[in-house]
């Protein structure tokens, strides 16, 4: 009776395992094709050039504008500097987008030059510094300006930019050129790649830069038109938290995130996807001036410096519209700057500059003639 039972217990274990062994390989079949699958889905999305919504039919042959974008935080706090420069233009060389805090107006009360009024977009969206919330507005600019035919060449502009030169050159040097200008370059230290993005974006073509471009329309249209690439950024390309000493220990955590600032790899990134890099100056018109720190900690925080009425002087803008090249480092590319084959200086603006720098520009003539009483008079 024992044998019998004993010999009975070995069967069943026997055929259980049969059981256990046919069940793990049924499971394993299910994962291997839930996998292909997935593979499948990744490949049907892989990046494919847009079908563009505005229309491309021949070539613009009415009076082409120069759309001005400007994308701040609520108000223009050197309107009166870009009044003055527009003062000097034939309106039908120009239009104005304004993307500013949901709800705010420009009007006579909140603005010094009439140039501005009621140039906000209806359909704001409140914005956050390195999230996807910035590429987000920078689109809703240029799909507002494309919607008038007549413009054709974009240039995005913070509210602390400044022209350094009047209306007329700003507008023969950017006309005169068939290319886009957009500082773009091999992003190989910091790292902001994340493996994730592949294979939608391949490292390959994962590029930094400037957010103050100057687009030519076709260029626009593809950033309006993506949905792609700005998906993959909206999940992957995010800003690491800053420490914040009230979380204590959590902040250890919060520093190991992936690190990405959306605004700095977005257009850069799509221009490169979309094999346009040769119709490009890969060079911003907008300088900047970094506050180069000593430390690694300081590096990682750096912010451009803000020109005040003593640094804006004659001689610093000068050395400004004397920069013929720009290097980047990690391509050990030299970037001559030109316009149509000339040679030209490389920047046509600046920032940051405050309300007593852009003063000192309009005495010294640089956009034009200003009646400062009405600086004092007009809203704050």
């Amino acid at each position: 009776m024992t044998k019998k039972a004993h010999s009975f217990s070995i069967r069943h274990v026997f055929w259980f395992g049969w059981k256990l062994v046919i069940l793990v390989s049924v499971a394993l079949c299910v994962l291997a094709l839930l996998r292909l699958q997935s593979n499948s889905e990744v490949s049907s999305i892989s990046f494919q050039p847009p079908v563009h919504r505005f229309s491309r039919v021949g070539v613009y042959e009415g009076n082409p504008k120069i759309s001005f974008l400007f994308l701040v935080r609520r108000n223009l706090p050197l309107d009166f500097l870009w009044g003055s420069f527009f003062e000097n233009a034939d309106v039908a060389n120009f239009s104005i987008y304004i993307h500013s805090q949901p709800g705010f107006v420009f009007d006579e009360t909140t603005s010094r030059s009439p140039f501005f009024y009621n140039r906000q977009l209806s359909n704001s969206i409140q914005v956050a510094w390195g999230e996807s919330s910035m590429i987000q507005a920078e689109r809703l600019l240029f799909e507002a300006a494309l919607e008038d035919p007549a413009n054709q060449r974009f240039v995005l502009l913070s509210d602390s930019c400044v022209p350094l030169y009047n209306f007329s050159y700003i507008y023969n040097y950017m006309m005169a050129s068939p290319r886009s200008y957009v500082d773009s370059f091999l992003d190989v230290k910091e790292g902001r790649f994340n493996p994730k993005m592949s294979p939608i974006i391949p490292k390959a073509k994962w590029r930094k830069g400037s957010q103050w471009i100057s687009l030519v329309r076709s260029h626009a249209e593809v950033i309006v038109d993506d949905q792609i690439i700005l998906s993959v950024f909206e999940k992957f390309c995010k800003r690491r938290p800053p420490i914040d000493v009230r979380k204590g220990k959590k902040n250890f955590k919060l520093q190991k995130q992936h690190n990405c600032i959306p605004d700095e790899h977005y257009v850069q990134t799509l221009l490169a996807m979309s094999d346009l890099e040769s119709e490009l100056e890969r060079r911003t018109l907008t300088y900047t001036e970094w506050n180069l720190s000593v430390t690694k900690m300081e590096r990682e925080g750096w912010h451009p410096i803000t020109f005040s009425y003593a640094n804006a002087g004659p001689q610093r803008i000068k050395q400004i519209k004397d920069i013929n090249h720009v290097y980047y480092e990690t391509e050990f590319r030299t970037e001559w700057c030109r316009a149509n084959s000339s040679y030209v200086p490389c920047f046509l603006f600046a920032r940051k500059f405050s309300r007593g720098a852009a003063m000192r520009l309009l005495s010294e003539g640089v956009v034009g003639s200003f009646d400062i009483a009405a600086f004092f008079d007009a809203p704050s």
